[in-house]
């Protein structure tokens, strides 16, 4: 990645088509654990068909994690991420693809499920694992009332403090804040999903309000940033960009970017909460007449 002060020793030359196809940054500290992941997934999936060839993972599982792995690459190592060394509103892209895209995938993908079926019932990893989904640390992170606060507090502490301008100019900070991004932005997803094993188990009608709570959070700092009459990081007007937007219109766009594509990704995320509770309903109701006509035909016998 190309962040912090070697963006001012050496300014990004201005993007043609060659330029920005070709620039991929392909950072060790990126590639070699979505690499793994990915492998210790697919791993898990062949067991997984080993063990139970008439029940085999579901391939859409498959698809949404590596479809996640997918999106963490676009965020830091394509040149989304070598762009956004010099353009604020590209580095809004990065969290946009961390937080609404790769996140929601991942925990879509079920990954702790898919490890508890590629373990031994009577093994150790297994038990130490159930053991370690119930203990009162991941009990706490995946309450639904303490997961949403570290996803605000992750939306609003980073863009509206020191941390932010600090990530700028020194990489581990930068990578840091990548961290919690993904950290806050799979806590959130966790409960709103709820594919995997867990204590909190929340009512489609809460989930639905879960995730129309968030929508103002966003909003909110988006709408921070691109109203803002100065520009909040010294880092992007200290540059020496001769081309594409001036700071402070890179600053708009990138609280436009940010208002837009994250009410749209949490749109969406209602619209799903919401189709699923009417499945749920009709498979409810569907279970109470195929119990009525039970009861009907077993009365008709008796009578």
């Amino acid at each position: 990645m190309t962040f912090g002060l070697l963006a001012h020793a050496t300014p990004l030359a201005p993007p043609t088509v060659l330029r920005v196809l070709t620039a991929w940054s392909f950072e060790p500290l990126v590639i070699v654990p979505v690499v793994a992941a990915g492998w210790v997934y697919l791993r898990g999936v062949r067991r997984v068909a080993r063990r139970f060839p008439a029940n085999p993972w579901p391939r859409r599982r498959t698809g949404w994690f590596l479809g996640g792995l997918a999106a963490v690459v676009v965020a830091l190592a394509s040149p989304v991420d070598v762009y956004a060394s010099a353009l604020l509103w590209m580095h809004m892209i990065q969290h946009i693809l961390l937080i609404f895209a790769a996140c929601p995938m991942i925990v879509a993908s079920a990954p702790v499920t898919l490890a508890l079926r590629s373990l031994s019932p009577s093994g150790r990893p297994r038990r130490t694992l159930q053991r370690a989904v119930h203990s009162w640390p991941v009990r706490l992170l995946t309450n639904p009332l303490v997961a949403w606060v570290l996803f605000a507090a992750a939306m609003a502490g980073t863009h509206f403090s020191p941390l932010y301008e600090a990530s700028l100019e020194h990489q581990w900070i930068h990578d840091g804040e990548h961290l919690i991004y993904m950290a806050a932005g799979l806590l959130f997803w966790y409960p709103v999903i709820a594919v995997d094993p867990t204590t909190w188990r929340m009512p489609h009608p809460v989930r639905l309000l879960y995730v129309i709570m968030a929508g103002p959070v966003n909003t909110f700092v988006a709408l921070a940033i691109y109203s803002s009459t100065g520009v909040l990081y010294p880092y992007y007007a200290s540059l020496q960009r001769t081309w594409g937007p001036s700071p402070l219109g890179d600053q708009q766009w990138a609280g436009a970017i940010m208002w837009v594509s994250g009410d749209i990704a949490l749109l969406i995320a209602v619209v799903l909460v919401a189709a699923g509770w009417m499945r749920q309903d009709m498979i409810e109701a569907a279970r109470i007449d195929r119990r009525l006509d039970e009861e009907e035909a077993r009365l008709r016998q008796e009578g």
